[in-house]
């Protein structure tokens, strides 16, 4: 078992930064694939961001650019680093943990490990 506890949410004016963290404890060296989602009100819970291992990794094309995530195994930690941040940015930010295999398809559902969330408010 693996949880997961998102921090680093705040809000921020357009064209702002903010860096998401999110501690993994339990059975941590199952979590080959970590990712990060978000879900604004009213729309569905969709990707943002995707690692396997310790630096694979990729973004979906609405962040690619701005967003920049990556893993420190040794602090058990994930980060999403967030860059020109723009209004439609807005929502609440989760951090997701899977087998390899979840880094293959990347929706939600193949995603085990899912920490409460994080609110990112760009205005």
């Amino acid at each position: 078992h693996v949880q997961l506890v998102e921090s680093g949410g705040g809000s921020v004016q357009a064209g702002g930064s903010l860096r998401l963290s999110c501690a993994a404890s339990g059975n941590t060296y199952t979590s080959s694939c970590m990712g990060w989602f978000r879900q604004a009100p009213g729309k569905e819970r969709e990707g943002v961001s995707w690692i396997a291992g310790s630096s694979r990794n990729d973004h979906a094309g609405p962040v690619k650019g701005r967003f920049t995530i990556s893993r420190d195994n040794a602090k058990a930690t994930l980060y999403l680093q967030m860059d020109n941040l723009k209004p439609e940015d807005t929502a609440m930010y989760y951090c997701a943990a899977g087998g390899m295999g979840s880094c293959l398809l990347r929706k939600p559902s193949d995603f085990t490990y899912w920490g409460q969330g994080t609110q990112v408010t760009v205005s």
